[in-house]
């Protein structure tokens, strides 16, 4: 079977409240979304999230990067099984838009089709996107097939009114992790220890600083923050001083979690030769996809590092479902984030609901494909942009 068209849109999805941290602050997100239309009609989805902080994109370069991309000359191949299908996706070359040394300008873009790509097929099939994990030999050691999996709820940086009344609802909803925005305040350790006791000492806690400090700052204050059990820090500092991270690792106890120097292979590479890190944040759309997310988690189980599979806020749910089915495949995950689908967005993009349940419960999902369906209307009234790519 050979695809017949490729469209691309470019959507405003907006979100229940305003989601803030030390590297921005969005009231909605302006996503990516790829539909992949094969010869006998069947369509699949895919999504990515640009954010010019982390990998440089925008939602607008990253559909003139997708057009430019000739598509229609790189994807006319015919695929008969997963195999095919996970050839093309790794040939793909996307058009270039700047100095990329470390490979990673264009990631939400290559998400958005791959996954469009993995859903048709999946549909074709009548296979789930998950079994696209038994046919990646890079990840043949961290293979699992799970039943369900549980969700990490979220504490972001606001008012103390509002972190208050989140912590609490995370405390009587039954997480067991949560994780908690820092970098916007200077006594981090008052705060914390408030989050902290509104939690209770089961849950586990983990804290995200979005680059806010120097490696100076970021010392002094995990140093401070080491009596309230912190199980890892997110991206303590800038990228551009993550060198640093090596002398910090030896100077506090908290383990240290990339996330803005982790978009790509060279990126993990670079981290476990410079001992960078304790943990990688994998995401999909931040990653580069599905397929490359894997080999990335098990680069990191090879070097004996820890990973989670995280998620952008305001990813819909295709985003989510291409998460879920990633994460039930995948043995290890650390910490999970995702599928906060009605929790965070005004409008559902999908007609399936598959936000996770008490306790950020969430079962694997079974349907071929991604298994959730586009909703017209609310297509129709979040797109922003549109533009088609016909296969001879």
């Amino acid at each position: 079977m050979r695809i017949a068209r490729i469209t691309i849109y470019r959507l405003e999805l907006p979100l229940r409240q305003q989601i803030k941290h030390a590297s921005a602050a969005r009231s909605e997100s302006t996503n990516v979304l790829v539909a992949c239309q094969l010869r006998d009609g069947t369509t699949g989805w895919g999504e990515g999230v640009p954010r010019p902080y982390v990998t440089g994109e925008t939602p607008e370069g990253a559909v003139r990067q997708l057009c430019r991309s000739r598509l229609d000359e790189q994807l006319p191949r015919d695929c008969q099984s997963w195999s095919d299908v996970i050839e093309i996706c790794d040939s793909l070359r996307l058009a270039e838009s700047g100095e990329d040394p470390r490979g990673c300008l264009g990631n939400a873009a290559r998400c958005a089709v791959e996954l469009s790509l993995l859903d048709a097929f999946g549909r074709l099939f009548e296979e789930p996107v998950s079994r696209v994990t038994e046919h990646v030999a890079a990840a043949k050691a961290i293979r699992t097939r799970l039943p369900a999996v549980r969700y990490s709820g979220a504490v972001t940086a606001s008012s103390a009114r509002k972190e208050r009344i989140s912590a609490l609802k995370m405390r009587l909803y039954g997480f067991h992790h949560c994780k908690v925005k820092v970098g916007l305040v200077e006594d981090e350790a008052s705060r914390l220890r408030k989050i902290r006791r509104w939690l209770g000492r089961r849950i586990i806690l983990r804290v995200d600083a979005n680059e806010a400090w120097s490696a100076e700052q970021a010392v002094r204050q995990l140093q401070s923050l080491q009596r309230y059990r912190i199980a890892c820090v997110e991206q303590p500092v800038p990228h551009a001083e993550v060198a640093s991270l090596k002398e910090l690792r030896r100077q506090i106890e908290i383990p240290v979690m990339l996330d803005e120097s982790l978009t790509s292979w060279e990126d993990g590479r670079r981290a476990i030769d410079d001992q960078t890190c304790d943990l990688f944040n994998i995401r999909l759309s931040k990653c580069g996809g599905f397929l490359r997310s894997l080999r990335l988690a098990a680069l990191a189980d090879r070097a004996g590092l820890q990973y989670q599979l995280g998620c952008h806020p305001g990813e819909s749910g295709i985003l989510s479902a291409a998460g879920r089915h990633w994460a039930t495949t995948v043995r290890g995950i650390r910490f999970l984030e995702g599928s906060y689908d009605r929790h965070l967005l005004r409008r559902l993009l999908t007609r399936e609901d598959i936000t996770f349940g008490y306790g950020g419960r969430a079962p694997a999902l079974s349907s071929p494909g991604l298994g959730v369906t586009v909703d017209a209307d609310a297509l129709q009234e979040l797109a922003r942009e549109q533009a088609r790519i016909e296969f001879d």
